[in-house]
């Protein structure tokens, strides 16, 4: 597929981040560089994300279903990034302490 490919996963997944969590961008872009499991959880958010821009597409029988589905998975991740970038506050405060 034209235009997909490591770099713009990545890229898309830390716009992603981004948008859900933009007081966190500093913890986002350090550990979308270095670690692989945050990077992969906002690349997946991205992939829904483009699922659900693209839900009017699918037949009208199956449509709601999957929105709620997409919507679902969407916030599933939010939390699991959400979790990861609480982790690493904690982890700084403790360096401090």
């Amino acid at each position: 597929m034209a235009g997909s490919g490591p770099d713009t996963d990545k890229d898309q997944g830390l716009a992603s981040a981004l948008r859900r969590f933009p007081t966190h961008a500093a913890q986002i872009h350090t550990l979308i560089e270095r670690n692989e499991s945050f990077r992969g959880m906002c690349e997946d958010l991205a992939c829904v994300e483009r699922a659900l821009l693209s839900i009017d597409q699918l037949p009208e029988i199956i449509r709601a279903a999957r929105r709620v589905e997409f919507v679902q998975m969407a916030d599933s991740l939010a939390v699991e990034i959400e979790r990861a970038l609480g982790q690493i506050k904690v982890s700084a405060r403790k360096l401090f302490e």
